[in-house]
């Protein structure tokens, strides 16, 4: 089932007090552009927006209300508040359902791994893959089996790309999962040993904050 939403044109320029306004109404600024689109400021309900992702997944297929058109659109890009965790723009793409996409899509691993119960730890380098697919067969997650897989094992991108039925466009040797040895005992005590106290602290971008300071 393809979910839907209505979306309501914006003021191209709001100033940003307007924009803080919206937000604090429950309303969040995003933009529709692509297939047959011009590009559109939009407003759309956070609460209808939320809803709409659960049915749909990050990556579903939505109908997009819009001045009485419908457009077959997917959610681009979004910004979220670090602290509140509400919605602070969102980007709909509008698509052909002809054309394939490069999407990225999460990867999640199934199973239970022969060498974790062993002791070894699984290590996830990548949580994401980019494919290329039509928007009505994107996946909700790429899904990794490591239940095959002991301790100095790896899965690699060479590994699953026959299993699924989309292109998968990153390289074979790009890594999703490994199950790598436990630490020894000696190395957990090296890392619990507390740095000298006379050891300078290292200032990251120090210079780049003075400067934009002084801007």
């Amino acid at each position: 089932m393809t979910s839907k939403i209505s979306v309501q044109k914006r003021e191209t320029g709001t100033p940003h007090s307007k924009l803080t306004e919206l937000r604090g109404q429950g309303i969040v600024p995003g933009v529709v552009y692509g297939y047959q689109t011009e590009t559109t400021p939009v407003a759309v309900s956070e609460i209808d927006l939320i809803k709409t992702l659960r049915e749909s997944g990050r990556n579903g297929v939505i109908n997009l209300e819009l001045d009485g058109k419908t457009l077959n659109v997917v959610l681009s890009d979004f910004q979220r508040d670090a602290l509140k965790g509400s919605f602070e723009h969102v980007d709909f793409l509008a698509v052909n359902m002809s054309d394939e996409l490069e999407v990225a899509v999460a990867v999640h691993l199934i199973g239970e791994s022969p060498g974790e119960k062993e002791g070894g730890v699984v290590n996830q380098p990548n949580r994401e893959v980019t494919i290329k697919v039509k928007p009505a067969d994107i996946p909700d997650a790429l899904e990794v089996d490591v239940a095959n897989l002991a301790i100095g094992d790896t899965a690699t991108v060479g590994d699953i790309r026959g299993t699924v039925s989309y292109e998968i466009l990153d390289e074979d040797d790009f890594i999703l999962v490994s199950v790598t040895a436990p630490r020894s005992q000696d190395e957990l005590d090296e890392l619990e040993t507390p740095a000298a106290e006379d050891a300078e602290p290292e200032v990251v971008g120090g210079e780049s904050d003075s400067e934009e300071k002084e801007a």
